[in-house]
């Protein structure tokens, strides 16, 4: 959520805590990167990532999620579409983890955007 000194807790008062599990800390970290860059679209609702432990592993594998909104309605439609984003991420995840990049392949991995050459060896 916005730093909470920008708003008062009693003008949103519905809210809602959402625990996502990842099986690596790395993995909490890059989606809570990953859904951060888009702000809530509603000036009536207010959302914060944090990375948590639970309670069976001291890692921080789990990302949290707190949402504030001033109406259940504006909550609903603000957490539905956080839904669909995060199931994107997982899915993205899933499929192009990090094995896709550091893994040998045929051709070289020259000219990929967005990778660092020094990890990659």
């Amino acid at each position: 959520m916005a730093d909470q000194k920008d708003w008062k807790a009693e003008d949103f008062p519905c809210t809602l805590t959402l625990n996502i599990p990842f099986p690596t800390p790395r993995l909490a970290r890059t989606a809570s990167l990953a859904l951060s860059v888009d702000a809530e679209l509603s000036p009536l609702v207010r959302r914060a990532f944090t990375l948590t432990t639970s309670s069976d592993s001291p890692e921080q594998n789990i990302l949290q999620v707190n949402y504030a909104a001033t109406t259940n309605r504006m909550l609903r439609v603000a957490v539905n579409g956080f839904i669909e984003s995060i199931g994107v991420v997982i899915g993205v995840m899933k499929d192009l983890d990090t094995d896709v990049v550091y893994e040998a392949t045929k051709d070289g991995l020259e000219g990929v955007q967005g990778l660092d050459k020094e990890k990659v060896g």
